[in-house]
């Protein structure tokens, strides 16, 4: 084992350890996708011996959806882990991807999360692992900033803070929130994990892609940005919080039932503009 693996595989422990991510008896829920990052989550917590089950969503993309389904689906056996498939079409009734904007990756966002809670309650789990990186959250802080919604994000970190009462939510937990996507991507090629190194053939429209080119330019100038960001935002969670407590409230949705900001939740509203 190299010590760039040694010092990747500790840091990852020590996350998990340091935020209290969780314990060897609850049962996890690990979101596939078959990306680097999902794939590098699953792989680990199934060696540090975490009680995990895998979900995938099948967004009936083409040749990229089939083969990242494929690659999930030999390496789950490989683990010897149990694979969720859940198919987006046959729960949503239709298919987004289908859709004629830019804002497919918008739309197919809110879809995918509100599965991914749904669907993970029902399987009985205490909490969701989402392979979300370092990059990834400096990426969100600037949108969420830019787009003058920094409140969204006052909840976020290596673990989603979340209302005790509040039994319809299934904790999100990020166990790679402090690796760069850089060493994701070499600690899954060093350890050959089966992996698609394919974008999803939507993500070329989307907002993030343009913040992601952004941010990987000022890294240029200071390698540290991203966790600079990452460190500045965390520490003004606590008055953020303060801030925004009364937009912080959880309500039900009055079609589907499941948890939301406001009367109808966002994946109800969209999908009654979609024919």
């Amino acid at each position: 084992m190299t010590k760039f693996i040694q010092n990747f595989e500790k840091k990852v422990k020590e996350t998990i350890q340091k935020y209290k991510l969780a314990n060897k008896k609850e049962k996890i829920i690990v979101a596939c996708s078959g990306g680097k990052d999902s794939t590098t989550t699953l792989y680990l917590l199934k060696k540090f011996g975490y009680n995990i089950e895998a979900l995938i969503i099948d967004l009936h993309i083409g040749e990229w959806s089939k083969k990242n389904l494929e690659n999930i689906k030999s390496f789950c056996k490989e683990l010897g882990v149990k694979l969720h498939v859940i198919d987006m079409k046959k729960e949503l009734g239709k298919d987004i991807h289908k859709l004629k904007t830019r804002k497919v990756c918008f739309i197919c966002g809110i879809n995918k999360r509100w599965l991914l809670n749904k669907k993970s309650r029902e399987l009985g789990a205490k909490k969701v692992a989402m392979g979300h990186n370092l990059d990834d959250e400096a990426e969100s802080i600037l949108m969420n900033l830019f787009r003058g919604n920094i409140e969204f994000g006052l909840n976020s970190g290596p673990k989603v803070l979340m209302s005790a009462k509040e039994k319809k939510f299934v904790q999100r937990i990020r166990p790679l929130f402090f690796l760069l996507n850089k060493d994701v991507k070499k600690y899954s090629q060093d350890m050959k994990l089966p992996i698609l190194h394919q974008l999803c053939p939507h993500s070329k429209y989307s907002y993030r892609r343009q913040i992601r080119t952004l941010l990987n330019k000022l890294s240029l100038e200071d390698s540290k940005v991203k966790s600079k960001i990452v460190k500045w935002f965390m520490e003004k969670q606590p008055e953020l919080r303060e801030k925004y407590a009364s937009k912080d409230s959880v309500n039900y949705c009055e079609k589907c039932g499941e948890p939301c900001r406001n009367v109808i939740c966002k994946k109800c509203e969209l999908m009654t503009y979609i024919k």
